[in-house]
């Protein structure tokens, strides 16, 4: 199965005080590190969707930018101008927010696996981790086949990830389920592919961190 992925770019973060995808990361950009590890790891094409008219920093060759058509509407319908973007070239996308600077090749893998093993009468749409406590919509994997209905959601009026997982097929992958996989456990045990920059010292603390390598 082909999979792209897509990369939410979001605005200016009202905590960070300036746009995320900006943020330096070891003499790139948190965008650019996303987005590139994303290419470095799937088949498919890869997009990032950003806000109307946001200005962002230089994108890896070959990797495609797409615009939200109205602003400030959350990461739903983010999600859906993406799937529209590669529902022509792949089957499934995996879906993340930029601020995640330690996603590893190993986590993403694991996550597209969860469209793909469950029981042939038991198909589903999303794949979706719940570990640390919480589902995490923006590091999940959806089949591009949502692209329209989640469309028809957004004009609805559907703004939460929650909302759209309503009104589909949900598979729940827990931290067990994730760290069943080997390469995963190995290289990722702790789940840090997870962590967010969501403020200064956030960004401050990740900073610090050794960079991690490729899966």
């Amino acid at each position: 199965m082909v999979a792209a992925g897509i990369v939410l770019a979001g605005g200016r973060s009202s905590r960070m005080g300036e746009s995320k995808a900006a943020l330096d990361w070891h003499g790139s950009t948190l965008l650019h590190h996303i987005a590139s590890l994303l290419a470095g790891t799937l088949d498919g094409p890869i997009v990032v969707v950003g806000a109307p008219g946001q200005d962002l920093p230089a994108l890896p060759p070959g990797v495609e930018l797409h615009s939200d058509p109205v602003e400030g509407q959350g990461p739903v319908q983010g999600i859906a101008v993406g799937l529209a973007a590669v529902a022509d070239r792949a089957g499934a996308a995996f879906v993340c927010s930029v601020d995640m600077p330690f996603l590893h090749p190993a986590f993403v893998r694991r996550v597209l696996a969860g469209l793909q093993d469950p029981p042939a009468d038991q198909p589903v749409d999303v794949a979706l981790p719940f570990a640390r406590g919480y589902r995490q919509p923006l590091a999940a994997a959806y089949r591009t086949t949502l692209a329209g209905p989640i469309g028809e959601w957004v004009a609805e009026g559907i703004r939460r990830p929650g909302q759209v997982f309503e009104r589909c097929r949900v598979r729940t992958l827990d931290e067990a389920w994730l760290l069943n996989d080997p390469e995963l456990a190995r290289v990722d045990p702790n789940l840090e592919s997870l962590t967010n920059v969501n403020d200064p010292q956030d960004y401050e603390q990740a900073l610090l961190r050794r960079r991690p390598t490729g899966g």
